[in-house]
């Protein structure tokens, strides 16, 4: 299944199909009567005195063919709002029928900056679909005509809004691969194909990180056959800034067992997710380069796979971490720790980076905590916090600040 957007110049009067059309808030139609028949407005008028008018979208099927869509619009209104409304239509959307649709942004009496573009953002972002592995795929495409000549998507606007839906499927297929495909060194060719959009992208095998140090993140895959790898995804799209990197460090965990310190056999399959950190941090650095972002930043993700085997990690065994600090592991399920703390001290002393934000699934305790409305967040920094929470709240990707103090790291000391 797949979504194609068209510009077209039609006749809004004649168009047959399904047509999509703005109003203002609480539908009211006065404004539409130059894009659709009269008998159409009288026919929606009448239905529209019997409709729950607290909805954001509401359609009319005027004939067997054809069907009009209205889409109200809050006087005020935020981006993440207009893509949650492009979102909603998508789920009007029949793909088992080969119709076309047409939006008329004309329509759009809202002085909300680049709509249109917000709502086939969110319409997009909403469409996608992992089935690369269904014995029958759905090839069926749908056309989504954009006509009319007012409130168009500027080009720099529509290579950004590109640009993050192909780092977001980028991230979202890699989290959805099943675990004996993505196993680490699968992930690590995945990412090196990422060079062909300017990305220097730097593979270190188990035999490098060893010489390196990082006993810490290479002790959580020594139960796997498969080989552990640190990536480095470095864009530099502004050549004149002196400053240091931008840097984002994620947890790759390809599939966590737990090790021998088993999980719970109940949800285990959702375990190949324990990588998803390390696929945001992809998927960022990818948009960047995409859209040829002038900033200065680097990913570093550690992938491992977390197995029960007769050379795993056991409790109780002592690692030395990356920067020189034992670590003794108490419990082989609490990987993630490890893998960052290797990623983390690396990415510090090679990069020397303005801030680093890592991120990871760490432990479901966090949604015993904060339920599944807010993500973690922990910091040593008081400014960057502040400004990850502002933007959280505007593209309604929320994070909750958690506690950090001295007195904390006395409950991790070991007595060894």
């Amino acid at each position: 299944m797949s979504i194609q957007i068209n510009y077209k110049n039609n006749d809004l009067k004649k168009t047959s199909t399904n047509l999509v059309l703005f109003v203002e808030e609480n539908f009211n139609i006065s404004g539409l009567k130059k894009y659709i028949s009269s008998s159409e407005f009288s026919y929606i008028s009448d239905l529209l005195k019997n409709s729950d008018l607290k909805k954001n979208l509401l359609f009319f099927e005027v004939n067997s063919k054809k069907t009009i869509f209205l889409v109200s619009i809050k006087e005020k209104i935020e981006a993440s709002d207009i893509e949650s409304l492009g979102a909603e239509f998508h789920s009007y959307i029949d793909y088992d029928k080969k119709d076309e649709y047409f939006i008329n942004p004309d329509s759009i009496n809202s002085k909300f900056e680049n709509f249109l573009g917000h709502f086939l953002h969110g319409l997009k972002l909403k469409s996608y679909k992992f089935n690369i592995y269904k014995s029958k795929k759905n090839t069926k495409h749908i056309s989504i005509n954009v006509i009319g000549n007012e409130n168009k998507i500027t080009t720099k606007n529509e290579l950004r809004f590109r640009a993050i839906e192909k780092g977001t499927f980028f991230a979202r297929d890699l989290v959805s691969e099943p675990p004996n495909v993505l196993n680490p060194k699968e992930y690590a060719n995945r990412l090196l194909k990422l060079r062909k959009l300017g990305i220097k992208v730097t593979v270190y095998n188990e035999s490098q990180m060893k010489n390196l140090g990082m006993h810490s993140l290479l002790g959580v895959g020594r139960g796997s056959i498969n080989e552990s790898f640190l990536v480095t995804l470095e864009w530099n799209g502004n050549n004149k800034d002196k400053k240091a990197p931008l840097s984002f460090v994620g947890k790759g965990v390809c599939f966590d067992t737990g090790g021998i310190s088993l999980k719970p056999a109940k949800f285990m399959e959702e375990m190949k997710y324990d990588m998803a950190g390390s696929a945001v941090v992809a998927g960022l650095i990818q948009t960047l380069a995409t859209r040829k972002a002038k900033v200065n930043a680097v990913g570093v993700v550690g992938l491992v796979e977390n197995m029960p085997g007769g050379n795993a990690q056991r409790p109780g065994d002592i690692v030395k971490a990356y920067n020189g600090k034992t670590i003794e592991v108490l419990n082989t399920d609490a990987e993630g720790r490890l893998v960052l703390a290797d990623a983390l001290s690396f990415t510090e002393k090679k990069f020397k980076p303005r801030f680093m934000i890592d991120l990871a699934t760490l432990t479901g305790a966090i949604i015993m905590a904060l339920g599944e409305e807010y993500a973690g967040l922990f910091s040593n920094n008081d400014d960057l916090s502040n400004k990850i929470f502002k933007v959280g709240e505007k593209v309604k990707e929320k994070v909750w600040r958690l506690p950090l103090h001295d007195n904390y790291d006395k409950l991790i000391n070991s007595t060894i």
